[in-house]
């Protein structure tokens, strides 16, 4: 079967499921988009990865990392390789002193491991077929391109206009309420002027 190449394209909140959050994942060469519900820790992992945010200590899937990279282990990718009754099925592809190993995933946790990887993410066409939505032109026109970060995008708020206080506690408070893309707009602002 062909592979087919996604790339982390939003997250947002659930539309279906308020306690949880959709993953958009969008084709390198399509306009296909395949949405993937995960739990809010899982988002949080991803959306910290995207960021560039690091905590106080390593979290569930930094540990993991860390541990693969001091075991020289490398991530070659994650296979969204399965669909069933609507729940969403992954690989972690290894490689080991030149061995290939395999390992059964949630969806969630491999992409959450992506991102920190920096690995690329694939699916199958049966599965974009299933569950995959397709754009529109004028959609896919508006679609956000993929080096864009929301710390890159103009912020309606204009921090520029708070001063660095200000600012140090508006990031406290987005942090405690884990809006993450919020928090990297406030970091970027402060690390402009050197204050942070």
């Amino acid at each position: 079967m062909n592979k087919i190449e996604l790339r982390v394209m939003a997250i947002s909140r659930s539309v279906t499921q308020s306690t949880n959050y959709a993953v958009v994942l969008g084709e390198r060469e399509g306009a296909r988009r395949l949405p993937v519900i995960i739990g809010s820790q899982e988002a949080q992992a991803i959306a910290i990865a995207i960021e560039g945010l690091e905590g106080s200590r390593p979290m569930t899937h930094d540990l993991f990392k860390n541990t693969l990279d001091i075991l020289r282990t490398e991530m070659r990718e994650i296979i969204i390789n399965d669909l069933r009754e609507g729940v969403f099925f992954a690989r972690l592809v290894l490689n080991r002193n030149s061995e290939i190993i395999e390992v059964d995933s949630r969806t969630s946790d491999a992409l959450a491991l992506a991102v920190r990887f920096d690995c690329p993410i694939y699916t199958y066409a049966h599965i974009l077929e299933e569950a995959g939505i397709t754009l529109e032109d004028e959609e896919e026109d508006s679609a956000p391109d993929e080096t864009e970060s929301a710390s890159n995008m103009t912020n309606e708020d204009n921090l520029a206009r708070y001063n660095a206080g200000e600012l140090s506690k508006m990031l406290e408070e987005v942090l405690g309420n884990e809006n993450y893309e919020r928090a990297a707009l406030i970091r970027d602002e402060l690390n402009r002027r050197g204050e942070n």
